[in-house]
C-alpha cells in the first residue's frame, strides 16, 4: 500500500536507516538549509529538525524529504508508493506509467476527519510569523516556503488545479507568490482574475503526501485533474477536505494550510533567491501578493523545504528527484498519447528542469526534429534548452550510457541541432540571460532572444556492438556469484536490461 502522508513517509525512511533526527536547537537561519546542504550532497539520511532555535513553536523542519539516494534516486519514492525494494528504474518507469494511465477520482471527507484541521486560526490569529519558515541561501531576498502544493480554481476541472511556486514570506499575513506567465496557474491569474479585477483565491499546502507533492510538479493537461492523476499514481483515491474560508478542496492529510487570496493589481517585493541552477538568481521582482485569511495544520506540523541549487552537479534534492521519478514517466505518457513512440522520457538527474534525455527509435527521417518541435511547443517551452536523443535500448537513467551515446554516435557537424534564435516566452533564471533579457516584470516571464536545440545521440550506421549480451553477463555473474563475489555488486548488470534485481 502506498504511504497516506508526509509524516507515514517519513515512518518509512526511518524504518530504512534514511531518516536523522536532531534534537539540539537548530536556526531556520542558514544553519538547518547547510546541514540539509551537506546531506543532500553527501548522500546521507534526510535531517529532521526537532528544535529551532530563537522561536517559540511546535513546527519541525524537514529538510529535502523527497531526495533519493545518488545512485538510485527512484528507491525512496518507489517505497511510497508501496512496490517492492530493489526495483530497476526501468521497471519503476514501466510500474509508474501504468498507474498514471488508471486516475482515481478524489474522495472527499469531512472536516472533523481530516488531520490538517486540527488547528483551525482565522482573523487576528493569524500569524505567518509564528512558523519557522527558513532563511535558505546567503543572498536571498527573504525567508521562504519552496516546497509546497498550490491549489487554485479551474472552471474546467471538479477539483482546481495544483503547482507549485516559491513563496517568500513578508509579514504576518502577507507572502509574494513567484507566479511566471506561461504556466496554469499564474496565467489563470494574469489573464482571468486580474481583469477583471477579483482577488484568486488560493490555498497553499505544505506537507502533503508524496503523491500529491509530485502529481503538482507534472505537466497535467489542461482541463484534467492532478487530484485523479495522484490517485492513479498512489493507487487509491486523495482525500481532500473543503478550506475554512473559500470553495477550494486541499489534501486532508497535510501538515498545514494556507488559505487565502491572490490580490489583483497588488505586488510586492520577491527574490533573489538562490535557484536550481546554483547560482543567486535575481534582480529582485514584483510578483502578486498572496493574503493569508486563514491557517490550518495538524499537531506539531513538519514543514519541507528544499535546498535548491544542492541537485546541480552535485547530488540529489527533491526538487530533482521528484522531476525523475513522477514528472519523467509522466512526460513518457504523455509524448505516447500524442503518437511518439518513445521508450523513456528522463529528466537529466544533475539539471533536471533544462536537459532531457529521451529514449526512442527512429522510425524515419525528421522524426526527432518533430518530436523536438512538440515538446519546445508544448510543455517544455518555458525550462528546457535541450534534448538529448538516444536509441531505445540505451538506458536514459544510467548517466555512463548516456554520455557513451553522445561520444559514439553524435556527429558534432550533423547531429547537433538548432531551432534558431527566437524571441520566446522563457523563464528569467538562467545565468546566461542579461539584466535586460530576464524581461517584463508585470508578468513574471522574460520574452528574451533564446534558442532550443537537441542532440542526435542514436544509432547512424552498421556499427558492431561488442558488448556482451544480456544472456552472457548473466552467465559471468552467475560464475562470480559461484567464486564468492557478493551480488549486489552486479546489480548495475540487470539495471541496464530493466530488470528487477
Amino acid at each position: 500500500m502506498a504511504v497516506n502522508s508526509l509524516r507515514e513517509y517519513l515512518d518509512l525512511l526511518d524504518t530504512t536507516g534514511w531518516l536523522r533526527s536532531f534534537d539540539q536547537p537548530v536556526s531556520w537561519d542558514l544553519e538547518a538549509s547547510a546541514a540539509t546542504m551537506l546531506a543532500n550532497i553527501r548522500d546521507r539520511p534526510v535531517p529532521v529538525f526537532e528544535s529551532i532555535a530563537g522561536i517559540e513553536t511546535e513546527s519541525k523542519l524537514v529538510g529535502d524529504p523527497y531526495r533519493g539516494p545518488q545512485t538510485r534516486p527512484w528507491d525512496h519514492f518507489a517505497q511510497a508508493l508501496g512496490f517492492p525494494s530493489g526495483l530497476s528504474g526501468c521497471t519503476y518507469y514501466d510500474r509508474v506509467i501504468a498507474r498514471l494511465n488508471r486516475t482515481k477520482a478524489p474522495r472527499t471527507v469531512a472536516s472533523h476527519r481530516a488531520p490538517c484541521k486540527e488547528t483551525v486560526r482565522t482573523g487576528t490569529e493569524v500569524d505567518l510569523l509564528s512558523f519557522p519558515w527558513p532563511y535558505i541561501h546567503e543572498g536571498d531576498g527573504g525567508r521562504y516556503s519552496n516546497h509546497h502544493t498550490i491549489v487554485a480554481p479551474d472552471p474546467d476541472t471538479e477539483w482546481g488545479t495544483w503547482s507549485s511556486h516559491r513563496m517568500m514570506i513578508h509579514d504576518s499575513s502577507q507572502a509574494s507568490l513567484l507566479l511566471l506567465a506561461g504556466e496554469q496557474v499564474p496565467n489563470r491569474y494574469y489573464y482571468d482574475y486580474e481583469p477583471r479585477g477579483e482577488p484568486m483565491p488560493v490555498a497553499v499546502v505544505i506537507g502533503a503526501e508524496p503523491t500529491v507533492e509530485s502529481t503538482a510538479d507534472m505537466w497535467i493537461p489542461t482541463g484534467r485533474s492532478e487530484a485523479a492523476f495522484a490517485g492513479g499514481l498512489k493507487n487509491a483515491p486523495v482525500d481532500l477536505v473543503q478550506c475554512e474560508t473559500n470553495d477550494l478542496y486541499v489534501p486532508a492529510t497535510a501538515e498545514l494550510v494556507l488559505e487565502g487570496h491572490v490580490r489583483p493589481d497588488d505586488r510586492l517585493d520577491e527574490g533573489p533567491f538562490g535557484d536550481y541552477f546554483g547560482y543567486m538568481n535575481g534582480p529582485r521582482r514584483s510578483m502578486p501578493v498572496f493574503e493569508v485569511d486563514a491557517i490550518t495544520h495538524r499537531h506539531e506540523p513538519r514543514l519541507p523545504f528544499c535546498v535548491e541549487g544542492s541537485g546541480v552537479g552535485y547530488g540529489q534534492n527533491s526538487t530533482s528527484t521528484l522531476r525523475l521519478v513522477a514528472a519523467g514517466p509522466d512526460a513518457t505518457v504523455g509524448l505516447r498519447a500524442a503518437g511518439f513512440d518513445v521508450a523513456m522520457a528522463v529528466p537529466w538527474r544533475f539539471t533536471s528542469r533544462t536537459v532531457w534525455v529521451i529514449a526512442t527509435d527512429r522510425p524515419y527521417p525528421g522524426y526527432l526534429h518533430e518530436l523536438a518541435n512538440f515538446i519546445f511547443t508544448t510543455w517544455g517551452m518555458l525550462h528546457i534548452d535541450f534534448f538529448v536523443f538516444v536509441d531505445a535500448a540505451v538506458d536514459p537513467l544510467d548517466p555512463r550510457a548516456v554520455l557513451t551515446a553522445i561520444a559514439l554516435e553524435a556527429d558534432p557537424d550533423a547531429d547537433f541541432h538548432q531551432f534558431g534564435v527566437e524571441r520566446m516566452p522563457k523563464v528569467p533564471l538562467n545565468i546566461y540571460q542579461t539584466p535586460d533579457e530576464k524581461g517584463s516584470a508585470d508578468v513574471g516571464t522574460s520574452k528574451a532572444k533564446t534558442a532550443k536545440a537537441y542532440i542526435d545521440a542514436t544509432t547512424d550506421g552498421d556499427a558492431t556492438d561488442t558488448t556482451a549480451t544480456a544472456e552472457t553477463r548473466k552467465r559471468a555473474q552467475e560464475r562470480l556469484v559461484e567464486a564468492g563475489l557478493d551480488a549486489a555488486r552486479f546489480d548495475r548488470l540487470d539495471e541496464r536490461e530493466g530488470k528487477s534485481q
